[in-house]
């Protein structure tokens, strides 16, 4: 059997030039996301490991600490000094975490490759449940929908800021500055903490839209470097992403908006999704659980379209839609 590499060259496109230039975000979560593509890319083509060459940017999001994203540029302060890299040509391909890439990106740019996808799960820290967070608990968090599905669950909660990467966080609550935080399973892992807190039931406690999921992101008209990052493209990961990104277009869901969801393979080739909108304050909710092919963006639509039409005027008011 042939190696990707070898069936790179027996193509009428010429191999990507070496070595690649990895553009990642300078955060330690980032720099793992990284070297995790960096290794899958090196396997999948038999290229020593200087092959790919990473390239930390320093993002707005990771200078402006203080502020909600909402408040100060939203999704594009994770993506933006990579997009510029990326358009003029300083680096090949960027590495992100798909949960932060905002839903309408710049013309010329595509996601290449979808590693295969981590567990999207929550962890809660701080207490062994959200049922046993004590009454008038502060929980710390930036995400609109992790505030939002707590006060849903528990109006009696205060949600303090908590902006940062992981060890920032951590060391805030360790700090006293609130009684509990909310984090991703999938970057608890891919920085070997998994020993840290209370893992939350997907179903009970509904993960962001693309969470777990790390992107490559090249130039659209680079085919050797397209066609290499197809080697380790995952299927499945793709086709639950691409119906998320699409759920959250048609909403026209910005990072004010409170979504979660589930998105899962019912069957090969089909796709079972399962939404909840809330208000910001947690106090309205509105939610659906729909079926359709991988690959299709009608019924993807037309869940997105019933949620709006049943949505309380709270929930629509950080919604947008057709």
């Amino acid at each position: 059997m042939r190696c990707p590499a070898v069936l790179l060259l027996m193509t009428d496109i010429a191999p990507p030039a070496l070595p690649l230039r990895l553009g990642t975000r300078r955060s330690p979560l980032a720099m793992a996301q990284a070297e995790e593509a960096r290794a899958r890319l090196c396997a999948a083509h038999g290229w020593p490991r200087d092959a790919v060459e990473l390239v930390p940017v320093t993002a707005a999001g990771d200078r402006i600490q203080d502020r909600p994203l909402a408040e100060i540029g939203g999704k594009a302060l994770w993506t933006r000094e990579l997009d510029a890299c990326l358009l003029d040509g300083r680096i090949d391909a960027a590495v992100h975490s798909m949960k932060d890439v905002e839903t309408v990106r710049p013309a010329g740019l595509t996601v290449g490759a979808l590693l295969p996808r981590a567990d999207r799960r929550d962890v809660l820290v701080g207490a062994r449940s959200i049922a046993a967070l004590p009454a008038g608990a502060r929980v710390g968090t930036s995400a609109p929908r992790r505030a939002a599905q707590l006060l849903h669950l528990r109006p009696d909660l205060a949600i303090v800021l908590f902006r940062g990467n992981v060890a920032t966080r951590l060391a805030k609550l360790a700090a006293g500055e609130a009684d509990a935080t909310l984090l991703a399973r999938a970057g608890l892992e891919r920085l070997d903490e998994t020993g840290v807190g209370t893992l939350l039931d997907e179903t009970e406690f509904l993960p962001a839209p693309a969470q777990g999921a790390i992107g490559i992101e090249c130039r659209a008209g680079d085919e050797a470097l397209r066609r290499a990052l197809a080697a380790i493209d995952d299927a499945s990961t793709r086709a639950e992403i691409e119906a998320e990104r699409a759920l959250l277009a048609r909403l026209d869901g910005s990072c004010r908006s409170p979504v979660a969801l589930v998105c899962r393979m019912a069957e090969p080739r089909t796709l079972r999704l399962t939404v909840a909108l809330f208000s910001p304050d947690g106090a309205d909710r509105v939610d659906g659980t729909a079926e359709g092919p991988a690959g299709r963006d009608d019924w993807i639509a037309a869940q997105a379209d019933d949620l709006l039409r049943r949505a309380p005027p709270a929930v629509r008011a950080v919604f947008g839609g057709p």
